[in-house]
């Protein structure tokens, strides 16, 4: 079975050392994780936890169940399809010469990304959406010289229905 790249996104107990405990079952069953997030939510006792991991059907299930049965773990859901609003952010640090810059805020108004930081060399830029734009964006900008680069990974949330 071809593998494909899943979201899971988890309700848990807001206490010291879930998140350890859900990244220990991904690493001691061999699933890779590839992107992981995890914050408090509204209620301060609740966290959410947000994974991506690439797998195939057969095994997604399996690791659903496993991670379902953790003590901490209150909800579980796949946010893969798209009913999901799903949102990644990055901080890029580029090269900015003065060459470049005009393509550079072109590029900045394009993507409705925001500069955070200017100096005389570089421009630190965040920029926040799906997948597929942020990716775009860096591809655009590697001619000029990234010289760092920082991603949230993946955060979703169910539609609400009106």
């Amino acid at each position: 079975m071809k593998k494909q790249n899943h979201i899971l996104t988890m309700l848990v107990e807001n206490e010291p050392g879930v998140t350890a405990r859900v990244s220990g079952l991904f690493a001691s069953r061999g699933y890779n994780i590839e992107t992981i997030c995890g914050s408090p939510t509204a209620d301060p006792d609740i966290s959410r936890i947000t994974i991506t991991t690439q797998t195939n059907p057969d095994k997604l299930e399996q690791i659903m169940k496993q991670v379902r049965r953790l003590v901490n773990v209150i909800k579980l859901r796949d946010m893969t399809g798209e009913e999901a609003v799903k949102r990644e952010m990055a901080i890029i640090c580029i090269k900015a010469q003065q060459k470049d810059r005009q393509e550079i805020n072109r590029l900045i108004d394009t993507f409705k990304a925001r500069t955070v930081d200017t100096g005389t060399t570089h421009y630190i830029i965040e920029i926040t959406g799906g997948h597929e734009k942020i990716n775009a964006f860096i591809r655009l900008l590697e001619p000029m010289g990234i010289k760092k680069l920082a991603r949230s990974g993946v955060l979703a949330l169910y539609r609400e229905s009106d």
